[in-house]
């Protein structure tokens, strides 16, 4: 038994990803039901699903930097306790106001917990070994993201919508009591630094206004109208920050992390991939129902297919991460993405779902083999005091990719139907299958060209040693 690994730390930390992907995946089937019981309706449903995304990816930067300052697992123990009391007052919520509040609540734990929990997975092992600990974690997430529609729906059916909160509250008392557990085993000490309180501010605003900006539900429910003065906030927040932080003794954003090849291309290339994903899950189901008249429950076992093969490869990545560093399998695997993407352009109104469902399936081999090869490179080959940023980037960076995805996939589907049906302004509708399929054609033989460029960004990271010297001379 090797005791450089610290277990336990590890055990929680996987705990926390499998314990975030399945609660929204919960939520998420769990979201007619809740309106109907509520009495509102789809847009005051989308309020509560869009003030979780609000807190939880713009405070993510924020508490995995103070993560760094204050130390790890106090934010991680607290994240826990507050995800657990959001989820027990969003059961107990009586009308939608209050489960907005409570998602929002909801949303600050989980920001907390999402944050580091990447960062404490590295430290729990060695740095020869920091590949496997983030296939483990890639595994859990998808475990979680793979059960949670089962457990959200036999809670519905057999108890209540409530109890699909209230599940969630032991796991999260559980995880908050493993991790204080964990710091007592731990021997690192952080030296707390002042708080650059108006770099977090500046960073809140950047990161709030810029998922509003390019997140359809949101433009849908504040209106289109308002887009112009978003763009303007988010433009003055973003050089506020740039400036503040470049002139700041002790910033909250050290931007000196950026000049490391490694962690800047991982990120970049994270961003692709998401979007690309984004894509798939947003068009597929479209184009499985409603041209090839496929069941949904068929359609279910189907998307089925990637949650497996990734649990399935996510160790297998890491083990090749560990023995050859990050680049060569976070390429690979984004590789397998722009096949599917070649796949997906030869889709005929026709075709026979074994088509769609290797498209799929290379999707799923993507992110078992890029995640967390591509992980090892934003999270653990950066030093310590930065890990917890780097951690809450690889988280936002996801979470940014999969809203511009939904806006990149919507555009180009539109300008492709307009295009070969030669309607103007014609909105994307299956009722003419052939103009539907060509324009998903072309829509994939683009993003399979952005893809192109995720290998590119990916196979010139750099390697370990060399950007260790670079972190070395910039003493980020």
């Amino acid at each position: 038994m090797d005791k450089r690994i610290n277990r336990l730390l590890l055990a929680t930390a996987m705990l926390a990803t499998f314990f975030s992907g399945t609660a929204n995946r919960i939520f998420n089937i769990s979201m007619p039901t809740l309106a109907s019981s509520l009495g509102t309706d789809l847009i005051g449903i989308s309020w509560a699903l869009l003030a979780y995304q609000f807190s939880n990816i713009g405070l993510s930067l924020i508490f995995g930097r103070l993560s760094d300052l204050w130390g790890r697992e106090k934010v991680f123990s607290v994240g826990f306790a507050v995800f657990s009391l959001g989820s027990l007052l969003c059961g107990l919520s009586q009308n939608i106001w209050q489960l907005i509040l409570f998602r929002f609540l909801q949303g600050v734990g989980g920001s907390m917990i999402q944050s580091s929990s990447r960062a404490l997975a590295a430290e729990a092992v060695p740095e020869e070994l920091a590949g496997r600990a983030q296939g483990y974690m890639t595994t859990a997430h998808h475990i979680g993201f793979l059960l949670g529609p089962t457990i959200g729906g036999l809670m519905i059916d057999y108890l209540h919508w409530r109890w699909t909160f209230f599940f969630i509250v032991p796991i999260g008392i559980i995880g908050a009591l493993l991790t204080i557990g964990g710091f007592k085993s731990r021997t690192i000490s952080v030296q707390r630094r002042a708080v650059d309180y108006v770099g977090a501010l500046l960073l809140f605003t950047t990161t709030t206004t810029l998922v509003l900006l390019i997140d359809r539900h949101s433009v849908e429910i504040i209106g289109a109208g308002t887009k112009g003065a978003l763009a303007a906030i988010f433009l003055a927040s973003l050089s506020g920050l740039l400036v503040h932080e470049a002139k700041t003794p002790s910033p909250f954003v050290d931007l000196a992390l950026f000049k490391n090849r490694m962690f800047t291309l991982s990120t970049l290339s994270l961003l692709i991939v998401a979007m690309c994903y984004s894509v798939t899950t947003l068009l597929l189901p479209f184009y499985l129902q409603e041209v090839l008249q496929l069941s949904p429950s068929f359609i279910g076992f189907v998307f089925m297919a990637p949650a497996i093969l990734t649990v399935s490869l996510a160790p297998l990545s890491g083990y090749m991460t560990d023995r050859l560093g990050p680049r060569l399998p976070a390429s690979l695997g984004v590789a397998f993405m722009t096949v599917s993407f070649l796949v997906g352009g030869f889709f005929q109104p026709n075709s026979h779902w074994l088509l769609p469902t290797l498209m799929i399936g290379l999707g799923g081999i993507t992110n078992g083999i890029f995640n967390p090869a591509n992980s090892v490179g934003m999270i653990a080959l950066v030093p310590r005091e930065h890990r917890g940023f780097a951690s809450a980037a690889n988280h936002v960076t996801f979470g940014l990719g999969n809203v511009l995805g939904v806006a990149v996939g919507g555009f180009l589907m539109t300008a492709a139907f307009e295009h070969h049906t030669g309607l103007s302004g014609a909105s994307p509708t299956t009722a003419d299958p052939a103009g539907f399929v060509a324009a998903l054609n072309t829509t994939f033989l683009v993003i399979m060209g952005l893809s192109l460029i995720a290998i590119v960004t990916s196979a010139t990271r750099g390697d370990r040693d060399s950007n260790k010297k670079i972190l070395i001379s910039t003493g980020a």
